[in-house]
């Protein structure tokens, strides 16, 4: 059970989150067994150097460290994200005179094609238009539509909710050989006052770990829409004219809402183009960093096999408990999720969500306003099912909440049971570990796996994660929502729009 309760669920002031202020205990029981679930996955495998990795804390570093690796790029810069905000028309600035100052620098996107072609002033499209006009050779923007959303209800659902029916939800930023994973897209509030988490990998040691990101989306934009100067030209079949731009459809034999049996094969064979890396040995001292998709529109399941595997292998250790802290800015564990982390007797496991207020969506017009009531409604049925299970004691769930901050960070960290321990590893990346992840987006994270040993980079690097995940535990307070109402309104939209949350 969890131990230290009022430590575990009381708020840590932010101001004393110090290094120095923690016990790190560097040795750990359930360490010494990681390797046993290491050995059982079949993911691509890239080895890590502890100081080639920073992890940064606030919206504000991951902007500085953004437009720091733009302008320091060379060869490439490989973006994918869900969006380009609105106000973003500096960041497009930056791109344009790192392209002026570069003659073979190459710029390669991936956005989403619903989010990024809304009718309004300055959809991303209409924004990176220019780009493509300028540099016709050498910008390559592509906008991946889920093809779930097809026939009737393509024409019949409003702009504004047709991301119900799937998203491009990965999140790279990368240029040359550095790459950074997040969880955070590119709008104003990720870079001011929107939590999520940020991990950096220097260009140092990362070669491969950048071709493979590189590759990710370039693979992706083939069966993409590409973005085009508003030519009069022919243009393939199903792809779409505005006056402002063209759409390129890259598939003419095949339909866009179609694309399942290509989309399955060219990822499927991209992992497969790396999985000669799982059976190299791990350097001394270095991190194991494994690439997880989950596509579940196109069978591809990499997290959910992984984290079935993770939990029934911390279940089964003897002699130790594990402890795992679990994030998601929309909590809505999938049905499976959930069935481990009840059933996982030998596993507690402390859960932050969004409150109602740090919800994107809270304030929001019309219906879109009612989501932070359904995700209480979630989170109140995940709380009914914790306590039937009778597992009160070592399932804690809280809530984040700043003032006048939104909360959007993910992911999960593995460590012993003791507060002080250092986690082991973690997962990062785009994944909210719902049901819309499992099922509907296209996401991509990482598993993060320390080394064996007390390697004192290794133990830097563990420490880091540390800081943090309690930097992030810093700003939650124990859940309220049990004495919040939910409307029978919104339990009807909860039930219609169901795995959609």
């Amino acid at each position: 059970m969890l131990s230290r309760p009022v430590m575990l669920l009381g708020r840590v002031p932010a101001p004393r989150l110090r290094l120095s202020a923690f016990r790190l205990r560097s040795q750990s029981s359930l360490a010494s067994t990681i390797g046993d679930f290491t050995a059982k996955l079949h993911h691509p495998k890239f080895s890590v150097a502890a100081r080639d990795v920073r992890i940064l804390l606030k919206p504000t570093e991951f902007h500085d460290q953004l437009k720091e690796m733009i302008e320091r790029a060379q060869t490439r810069i490989f973006i994918s994200s869900l969006y380009l905000g609105s106000m973003e028309s500096d960041l497009v600035v930056s791109l344009q005179r790192a392209l002026e100052r570069r003659p073979h620098l190459r710029l390669h996107m991936l956005f989403d094609f619903n989010r990024s072609t809304r009718p309004e002033p300055k959809s991303t499209a209409k924004l990176l238009a220019p780009l493509i006009a300028q540099f016709p050779e050498r910008v390559h923007i592509s906008f991946f539509r889920s093809p779930s959303l097809r026939g009737l209800m393509a024409k019949l659902v409003p702009p504004r909710f047709n991301e119900g029916w799937g998203t491009w939800h990965a999140k790279i930023y990368g240029v040359d050989n550095e790459v950074m994973i997040s969880g955070a897209n590119l709008n104003k509030s990720y870079f001011t006052d929107r939590q999520d988490r940020y991990i950096h990998f220097s260009a140092s040691d990362q070669q491969r770990l950048s071709h493979y990101c590189f590759d990710f989306i370039r693979t992706v934009s083939n069966f993409s829409f590409r973005l085009l100067p508003p030519a009069k030209d022919s243009l393939p079949e199903h792809s779409v004219r505005t006056e402002e731009y063209n759409l390129r459809w890259p598939l003419p034999e095949t339909h866009p809402h179609q694309i399942h049996g290509f989309a399955q094969t060219a990822l499927t064979s991209l992992q497969e183009s790396y999985r000669h890396l799982t059976s190299e040995p791990l350097d001394p001292g270095k991190f194991a960093l494994y690439p997880l998709m989950q596509a579940g529109q196109f069978h591809i399941r990499d997290e959910e096999q992984t984290l079935h595997l993770l939990f029934e292998h911390l279940n089964s250790v003897q002699n130790s408990r594990a402890l795992v802290d679990l994030t998601s800015g929309y909590f809505g564990l999938y049905e499976p999720y959930q069935k481990l982390v009840l059933e996982s007797s030998n596993v507690d496991c402390r859960i932050v969500a969004a409150s109602p207020r740090a919800n994107g969506f809270y304030g929001s017009r019309g219906v879109s306003g009612r989501i932070p009531e359904g995700y209480t409604l979630l989170e109140q049925r995940f709380m009914n099912a914790v306590a039937a299970a009778n597992r009160q004691n070592s399932v804690q769930l809280t809530e984040w909440e700043r003032e006048g901050w939104t909360y959007h960070a993910k992911g999960i960290w593995v460590s012993d049971t003791d507060p002080d321990a250092l986690p082991k590893l973690t997962i990062f990346g785009s994944t909210n570990l719902n049901s819309r992840s499992a099922h509907i987006d296209s996401e991509l994270s990482f598993l993060m796996v320390a080394p064996e040993g007390r390697e004192e980079a290794a133990l830097r690097m563990r420490r880091k994660l540390f800081v943090e995940r309690n930097y992030i535990r810093a700003w939650s307070k124990p859940w309220k929502g049990a004495e919040r109402k939910v409307r029978l309104g919104t339990r009807f939209l909860a039930w219609l729009v169901g795995g959609m949350l």
